[in-house]
């Protein structure tokens, strides 16, 4: 049977940008290799989740992979306690968490990732404190606080008399949620540190908001104080002072598998918790990949090199690459043009000499945008084409947000995208 690969481009999407002449990085960027593939194919825009949702990471892979995020969402924490190998049963509580930089009175965040030096050995060392030293009171309870990422990390609470709630509101103020727990990304707010609250009148969301209330006053207490963050201050960087939380979830997601929904055996391959969960929850096979090495060009050859393996083995290939999505947090339109070009020469030049389109069905496009003029994520259209497998081309010339527009596939919804993959690969 015909193969398919599917790539997704983390945060690609972006607008237009005075510092590249009114051109958006990917519009800007020298990708002559995912050109030929939107020459050679056919292209669109897709809502990720639907117009008007500004959407969170994992419920817009969910709805790209072709599940309604409103119907199977559980949270984002859950999902990242999975995609994080911690031993998550319902009744418990998941909160995907961010280490930030707080100021003296402890009311606003001054930056939301530590200013994106945060390194993973120093968020190690910040979580042990935190595990060692805090001790939650307000109910009978245990806690796991795990640093996974940069300063990304994850929470899991276990009541030890009875189950928590999920539906309980962020910490973190960039983002809010839906009572059905789908997280939004707010396009503009005041920093201002929030109080964990119930959503709903349940003794269980309000024992679950104390008690992350709790976590987030005693773990700023011993982050002030810890000797990563006096050395951070002495060389003049932001101090990890502060843990914000969202997205807090008590449920396992009950997902169809792929192969209920497809029929297709698939294999993933992916960078960051909240993407492995999601996998793993979806039924997919992780394909092991080497810590990264610090260059991108050899990390993109490396992934480039596994997908050809393992197209042998799967019916599909699910790739998930963050690179684009960190500058367009960070407003750094120049470097987000150049990861996109880093891609397209390293991973997908290396691919398409040795790929053979005629029984492989590629497929590119993001999860969502992140533009960098808003330094978040909004809920602008993402391009995608589909290419090879013998797909009839239409007239686009590139791949990139303007030429998409005009593609013949049209403007989508990300949940239709998948069911019109399986198609084009049965047909």
């Amino acid at each position: 049977m015909r193969k398919l690969l599917y790539v997704v481009l983390d945060g690609l999407g972006d607008l237009p940008n005075p510092r590249l002449n009114g051109k958006t990085p990917l519009e800007a960027a020298k990708t002559p290799r995912m050109d030929f593939l939107a020459k050679k194919g056919k292209t669109g825009l897709m809502y990720p989740i639907r117009k008007g949702v500004a959407p969170e990471s994992d419920a817009a892979v969910l709805s790209i992979l072709g599940y309604d995020p409103f119907k199977y969402h559980s949270s984002r924490g859950v999902v990242e306690a999975v995609g994080s190998g911690l031993d998550f049963k319902d009744g418990n509580l998941a909160l995907r968490c961010n280490f930030a930089t707080v100021d003296e009175k402890c009311e606003f965040v001054l930056d939301r990732r530590v200013g994106r030096n945060l390194t993973s050995e120093e968020a190690f060392k910040l979580a042990e404190a935190i595990n060692k030293n805090v001790r939650l009171t307000y109910v009978p309870s245990t806690f796991i606080f795990k640093s996974t990422t940069a300063h990304r990390g994850v929470l899991l609470i276990k009541r030890l008399d009875g189950k928590l709630s999920g539906k309980i509101t962020n910490i973190d103020p960039a983002y809010t949620r839906t009572l059905e727990g789908v997280g939004v990304a707010k396009a503009q707010t005041k920093m201002k540190i929030e109080k964990c609250l119930p959503m709903i009148n349940d003794e269980e969301a309000k024992i679950a908001a104390e008690l992350v209330n709790e976590f987030a006053e005693k773990s700023h207490k011993i982050l002030e104080k810890h000797e990563v963050n006096l050395k951070r201050l002495e060389e003049g960087k932001p101090p990890a002072n502060y843990v914000l939380t969202r997205d807090a979830g008590d449920n396992l997601p009950r997902f169809p598998s792929f192969w209920e929904l497809y029929h297709l055996r698939f294999g993933c391959m992916v960078e960051m918790p909240v993407e492995r969960g999601i996998a793993l929850l979806c039924g997919m096979e992780e394909i092991p990949l080497p810590p990264p090495t610090g260059n991108l060009k050899t990390d993109y050859i490396i992934r480039a090199g596994k997908v050809l393996d393992f197209l042998q083995k799967f019916d599909g290939v699910y790739v998930h690459i963050k690179g684009p999505d960190e500058p367009g947090h960070d407003g750094d339109a120049e470097r987000k043009m150049q990861i996109i070009e880093l891609i397209d020469e390293h991973f997908f030049g290396e691919l398409m000499d040795k790929l053979d389109l005629k029984n492989v069905l590629v497929v590119v496009t993001s999860d969502h945008s992140t533009p960098c003029i808003v330094k978040a994520h909004t809920d602008d259209p993402v391009p995608f084409l589909i290419s090879g497998n013998d797909v009839l081309a239409d007239k686009t010339k590139e791949f990139n947000e303007k030429e998409c527009s005009k593609g013949s596939l049209g403007v989508i919804k990300g949940p239709e995208l998948m069911p019109m993959l399986v198609k084009l690969l049965k047909d």
